[in-house]
């Protein structure tokens, strides 16, 4: 009984994501045996706002996609591919806060003259970044867009776990793809 428990309580950890999935969009008529190969536009950010690990961050999510594109039957190339990906991200600073509460934050205070206060109050309790990515597969001909999707979630502080991160989102991203060569 005892190795049962361990296995259920690993797959709930496992199970447990702070990643979503958002609504997909899919270009209707689209063959997606027809192209086979696919490339990644070329990433153009500026600012003072790119951090070191921007670049880094962008070839895991390519690597990630490609991955699951190409588990699928698809190939990457960099010379006149059939689609190209292009990669949107978008991160916010988020605040965790917590109201007080005069059953778990202590009496009321004496503030002199014999008056009593107490007042419900709002606590930061920390701090975290939350990060959108917006993949969308579009026509290296036409240019138009054939597919887009996007995830998100918490990113973590640690590069090994952004790493995993980037590509279980991808994976849960690509679950929604509907090409897939024979």
């Amino acid at each position: 009984m005892r190795p049962i428990m361990i296995v259920i309580v690993l797959l709930a950890f496992t199970s447990c994501t702070s990643i979503r999935v958002l609504p997909v969009e899919s270009a209707p008529g689209v063959n997606w045996q027809e192209k086979r190969t696919f490339g990644f536009y070329e990433v153009k950010a500026s600012g003072d706002t790119i951090t070191a690990q921007f670049a880094d961050g962008i070839a895991e999510l390519q690597q990630a996609i490609a991955v699951e594109l190409q588990q699928r039957g698809y190939e990457r190339v960099s010379d006149r591919p059939n689609w190209l990906i292009n990669i949107g991200i978008v991160v916010k600073e988020q605040v965790q806060t917590r109201q007080t509460d005069f059953r778990t934050d202590g009496a009321p205070r004496y503030i002199g003259q014999r008056n009593y206060t107490w007042k419900s109050e709002t606590v930061e309790v920390g701090r975290y970044r939350e990060g959108t990515i917006s993949v969308h597969v579009v026509d290296a001909l036409k240019r138009e867009l054939l597919w887009q999707g996007a995830v998100q979630g918490v990113i973590p502080e640690k590069n090994t776990s952004r790493a995993a991160a980037a590509s279980t989102a991808m994976r849960m991203l690509m679950e929604r793809f509907p090409g897939r060569v024979n």
